[in-house]
């Protein structure tokens, strides 16, 4: 059971919480491409909530299940376009800050494959999931389970 209904009793923040999302959504680098990196986030910093919603979400969108199944892997999958693989490794260098940095060598190499602002948007995007899964966390978002409608004769 969550703790609090963050969204219900702190509107306006998860408004603008929510207009960033629709922003990064409609950016160059919406779609498929950040359902996967979301995902792939919300993995490392074990978000339940997140990582079920951006799931269903990716599933929703097209992304194939083998590919879905296959982000906590990616390094080793053969799912993933170059283009991803460059953003999932970003994503994970800006998650997990290595020695609280992240190298001129996985900036250059991310870089090869966006656009400066596609590079500082999918940063932003990396950023904003990162905070997203730490609020969930924080209030016991988790994920729920539909309840089965009694069946009726």
């Amino acid at each position: 059971m969550a703790r609090l209904a963050y969204y219900t009793v702190a509107p306006e923040a998860f408004g603008l919480i929510r207009e960033l999302s629709t922003h990064l959504e409609h950016s160059e680098i919406g779609g498929t491409l950040l359902h996967l990196v979301y995902l792939r986030i919300s993995q490392i910093n074990g978000c339940s909530y997140c990582v079920d919603l951006h799931w269903r979400d990716a599933r929703a969108a097209g992304v194939d299940e083998r590919a879905l199944n296959g982000v906590l892997l990616w390094r080793s999958m053969p799912f993933f376009s170059e283009r991803e693989r460059a953003a999932l490794a970003w994503a994970e260098a800006v998650t997990t800050l290595r020695d609280q940095q992240v190298s001129g060598e996985e900036f250059e190499h991310a870089h090869r494959h966006f656009s400066e602002r596609e590079m500082a948007e999918l940063t932003f995007a990396i950023a904003h999931m990162n905070a997203l899964n730490r609020i969930a966390i924080a209030f016991h978002h988790v994920p729920v389970i539909p309840q089965a409608s009694p069946v009726t004769a």
